[in-house]
């Protein structure tokens, strides 16, 4: 089964996000393959949770046996930790994360668990590491909402290693979906619902303590750097926008229109100012470059920047958790995030 694989810069456009004024993704080296310790974990599979089958868009697997040593792609880590259980390798966090390439909050996780090691990093920046993955001996690889290729799928699954891929496309996972997805591959579905259970929580005290969100329509978009005729506008099939829908928040007409059948979709300067949002959220890689293309043409002839309800995030680890969102990261984001949202859509704008 052949499944359609995005290109890397496009991947990157719609899982990490392009900057205001240019691609802000950049990954280094990863660390030596014979450092993966034993999978460590301070909770235990439920009675009878394996062999469990798992649909993905690469077919059914079925895991026989509680999995040793875990592989963790995209922010499955996260979602494993979350858990209890330690991978032992993880993807490298090429965008945002700290200054080890993982989030605070996993490293907050991991170091609940008694033991843990840290994780083997993987570089992904030219596509999966299958070699590097198969040298480490793992018992299942999980990416529930990543990267992979049917190639890598075969390649690792030809290695004898359960492979739980995305159960539709590359990095359109819900968040919902992953944390289900890990939960059965780890046999710790309950603390998965449970995890899931704080998640929905997290958002309702979010629009709680934001009403303003609440059926306010938003537009996320980037802009090119070097083609100022344009402005993409990310759908909800984008993981970012999914979530603010669940706060409440609403799609603008030529939103909907695009439909979902993309991550995003260039709007022409002819059709910018049709545009019409309560509040529109960028990118910013300082604030400097921020406040000159907010001033060009382009950006002014979008309703919400020329009334003053936008918000640009020059912080990463702001909106970290909803681009690559886990059970984790999410809470992060609606603390950091959602407060700015709610300021612009009030007419405060917001360039931090």
């Amino acid at each position: 089964m052949s499944l359609p694989t995005l290109r890397r810069t496009t991947a990157l456009a719609a899982a990490a996000g392009v900057a205001l004024l240019g691609l802000s993704a950049c990954s280094t080296g990863s660390s030596d393959a014979d450092s993966a310790g034993e999978a460590t974990a301070n909770t235990t599979a439920e009675a009878d949770a394996f062999p469990v089958t798992i649909a993905t868009s690469f077919g059914d697997v079925t895991i026989e046996d509680e999995p040793d040593r875990v592989v963790t792609l995209g922010v499955d880590g996260e979602n494993a930790v979350a858990l209890g259980v330690a991978p032992i390798a993880i993807e490298k966090m090429s965008w945002g994360g700290n200054d080890e390439g993982r989030t605070d909050w996993f490293d907050e996780a991991l170091a609940e668990i008694d033991g843990a090691e840290e994780p083997q990093l993987l570089d992904v920046t030219d596509g999966i590491p299958t070699a590097e993955i198969i040298a480490l001996e793992p018992d299942v690889v999980i990416g529930t909402n990543s990267g992979l290729t049917q190639e890598d799928f075969d390649t690792l699954t030809d290695a004898g290693i359960d492979v739980v891929g995305y159960p539709g496309t590359q990095w359109a996972t819900t968040w919902r979906q992953s944390i289900e997805m890990v939960g059965q591959a780890l046999g710790r579905t309950q603390q998965a619902e449970e995890a899931a259970a704080d998640v929905e929580e997290a958002m309702a005290t979010a629009i709680e303590e934001n009403p303003q969100v609440d059926g306010a329509s938003f537009l996320w978009t980037f802009f090119y750097p070097t083609d100022l005729s344009k402005v993409s506008v990310y759908t909800e099939t984008d993981n970012r926008p999914g979530i603010l829908t669940e706060l409440g928040m609403t799609n603008p007409p030529l939103v909907e229109e695009a439909g979902a059948e993309t991550f995003f979709f260039d709007v022409s300067s002819e059709r910018v100012a049709d545009l019409e949002a309560d509040v529109m959220i960028a990118y910013g890689n300082s604030a400097d470059e921020a406040e000159q293309l907010l001033a060009t043409p382009l950006a002014q002839q979008i309703p919400p920047v020329a009334d003053g309800n936008y918000v640009i995030s020059l912080e990463p680890n702001d909106t970290l958790g909803l681009s690559f969102p886990s059970v984790l990261g999410i809470p992060v984001a609606l603390d950091a995030f959602i407060p700015k949202v709610a300021a612009a859509i009030d007419g405060t704008p917001q360039v931090n």
